[in-house]
C-alpha cells in the first residue's frame, strides 16, 4: 500500500512539473501603456456619442464586457483602453464611407471603470476602487498582501483588455518590495490582478486530486519536505495524527 501510494504521488508530481520543465513564460511591459492622468474607458462605461452633419444621429451607448460597444451604420467598434478622443477619431474614419465630413463628439457618461479586481493568492480576493494614479504594491497592500506559503509572488499577472483584445503582463512583487520597482505598474480601470499558487502549493493540490477523491473535504501540501494534511468534518479541522507511508503528518491551517 505504501509503495503504491508513493508510486501515485510521484506521478501526480510528473504531471505537474512536465509542462514547466525548461520553459519560462515571459510576459510583455505595459510601459508604454498611455500616460499618467488620461482616462480610458473599459467596462462597464457610459458613452454619448454625436455625429454630425445633419441629419444629426446622437446615441447613448454602454461598453460590454468585450470592451466594444454598437453604433448605427458602422456596427462594433473596439473602446476599451482608449481615451474619448481616440474613440472619436477612430469612429470618424469608420463613418466617413456612410457619411461625407462626419464629425463625431464622444463625451464620458458615466464612468464605472475605476476599478480593478484581484484574485488568487491575495490576502482577500476582491474589487477595489483606484481613487487616483494606483500602482500595483499600492492594490495588494491595501487587500492583505498575499499568502507566504502558496503564493508565487514573483509570478504575478496583469489582464487589460485594449482596443477589445486582452493583453497581459508579469510583475515581481518579491522584487518590488526588494526596492526593483520596474515591474511595479501603474494600473487602469478594468485590471485584473492575478496571484497564482506556487510549486509547492500546485503539487500539494495535484497529489490531493489524485490520492484522495474527498479533495473537497482532504486539504494536502508540501511543507519543509513533509506532506501536510487536514480532514474537514462537519465544519471541524480534524488533524490527521498517523503516519502516511513513514511521513510524518501535521495539520495545515488554511487549506490549499
Amino acid at each position: 500500500m505504501t509503495i503504491r501510494v508513493r508510486t501515485l504521488a510521484a506521478a501526480a508530481l510528473l504531471l505537474v512539473l512536465a509542462p514547466c520543465l525548461g520553459c519560462r513564460t515571459t510576459y510583455p511591459s505595459p510601459a508604454d501603456s498611455g500616460p499618467t492622468g488620461v482616462y480610458r474607458v473599459g467596462p462597464p462605461d457610459s458613452l454619448l456619442i454625436t455625429v454630425l452633419p445633419e441629419p444629426l444621429i446622437s446615441r447613448s451607448v454602454k461598453v460590454r464586457p468585450d470592451g466594444m460597444i454598437s453604433f448605427d451604420l458602422v456596427g462594433d467598434v473596439p473602446v476599451a483602453g482608449r481615451t474619448v478622443t481616440e474613440i472619436a477619431e477612430d469612429m470618424e474614419r469608420r463613418i466617413a464611407r456612410y457619411k461625407r465630413d462626419a464629425s463625431v463628439t464622444v463625451f464620458l457618461a458615466g464612468s464605472s471603470s475605476t476599478t480593478v479586481t484581484i484574485l488568487g493568492q491575495a490576502g482577500r480576493q476582491t474589487t477595489f476602487a483606484l481613487p487616483r494614479d494606483t500602482r500595483l504594491i499600492e492594490v495588494i497592500g491595501a487587500v492583505g498582501g498575499w499568502s507566504p506559503t502558496t503564493a508565487a509572488a514573483s509570478r504575478i499577472r496583469i489582464i487589460r483588455l485594449t482596443d477589445g483584445e486582452p493583453e497581459v503582463f508579469g510583475a515581481d512583487l518579491n522584487a518590488i518590495v526588494k526596492g526593483d520597482l520596474r515591474t511595479n505598474y501603474l494600473l487602469r480601470g478594468g485590471d485584473i490582478i492575478f496571484i497564482p499558487r506556487n510549486v509547492s502549493a500546485t503539487i500539494g493540490l495535484a497529489v490531493a486530486k489524485a490520492l484522495f477523491p474527498l479533495s473537497s473535504i482532504i486539504s494536502l501540501s508540501i511543507q519543509g519536505g513533509r506532506i501536510a494534511i487536514m480532514v474537514q468534518s462537519g465544519g471541524t479541522a480534524a488533524l490527521a495524527s498517523k503516519a502516511f507511508g513513514g511521513v510524518p503528518l501535521a495539520g495545515l491551517a488554511g487549506g490549499l
